[in-house]
């Protein structure tokens, strides 16, 4: 890719010159993927090709974002390039949205719609599908003698210090973009490195977590629609917390190193965004999975 100085007013948009990095990201999706197949199914190269794939991924990320970076910097975008990237980082937590309303939706379904409807099918209303079922009531863990014994993950605890980290990372960040406009380095450095702090420190208390869930509480991904639903939405949510905290480092980083000023700090307000998102999603998950 090559660098060019700012368009003026009325040029074209900036095109880069072409580059190896979409075919090369493909190619290392493929043996990711390949990989994973091969190994579900017992065959000795599957690794291989997963650890393959995994590199030429993370090759790709280095190079072709540290490309846009140099970019950036050296102001060949303009304004058509600021707006497009803001519209698609809008639409991307927009496709975050949907990924996790849909868990949600699942949850309110098993929960309200699901449950209930089993009960009325219970012997003493005359027939059922279901003769074993036992759970009355959420959290349901299944039918039959075999049904996994749990016990559900309570709000208060580590659950509810993961929420003030959150809020209070959330503060953080606003706190650093605050500094970032007002010029003021130190404040926009230590706001930020107080951010990916309080992040990393809610990854380890939800390992934490997990590792209380599965040896003393009986509560893993098998343990009946509680446990997936469980699972499948905090783990998604602490996937994109790890992203989200990868991300601010690397945006930390760059302003260590000076990049952004008042005006031109689109990837600072992007991330700051996608955090605050990841914040709202753990106030639902807080409220709906923990609590209610």
């Amino acid at each position: 890719m090559s660098t060019h100085s700012a368009p003026t007013a009325g040029a074209h948009y900036y095109v880069p010159q072409p580059s190896h990095y979409p075919v090369t990201l493909s190619g290392g999706l493929f043996l990711l993927a390949l990989g994973f197949i091969l190994r579900i199914n017992h065959f000795a190269p599957g690794p291989w090709f997963m650890l393959a794939g995994a590199g030429l991924i993370l090759y790709v990320l280095f190079g072709w974002f540290g490309a846009i970076i140099r970019e950036s910097v050296t102001r060949a975008y303009g304004n058509w390039e600021d707006h497009s990237f803001r519209h698609g980082m809008v639409w991307f937590i927009a496709s975050e949205v949907a990924f996790f309303a849909a868990f949600f939706g699942a949850l309110f379904y098993v929960r309200n719609i699901s449950v209930p409807d089993l009960l009325n099918l219970l012997p003493n209303h005359g027939w059922t599908l279901y003769p074993d079922y036992k759970d009355l009531a959420w959290p349901a863990s299944g039918s039959g003698p075999a049904a996994p014994q749990f016990t559900p993950m309570g709000a208060w605890g580590i659950p509810a210090l993961n929420t003030a980290l959150l809020l209070s990372s959330g503060a953080t960040i606003t706190w650093a973009h605050w500094g970032l406009l007002k010029n003021n380095r130190f404040q926009l450095n230590l706001g930020l490195f107080l951010t990916v702090a309080l992040g990393f420190t809610f990854l380890g208390f939800q390992a934490w977590e997990y590792h209380h869930a599965y040896s003393e509480l009986g509560l893993t991904l098998g343990a009946g629609v509680y446990g997936a639903t469980f699972f499948m939405l905090t783990g998604f949510h602490g996937f994109h917390v790890t992203l989200g905290a990868i991300m601010l480092t690397v945006i930390l980083f760059r302003c260590l190193k000076g990049h952004f000023d008042a005006e031109n700090h689109f990837a600072f307000e992007g991330v700051a965004w996608y955090w605050h998102f990841v914040d709202v999603v753990w106030l639902l998950l807080f409220v709906f999975v923990y609590w209610l």
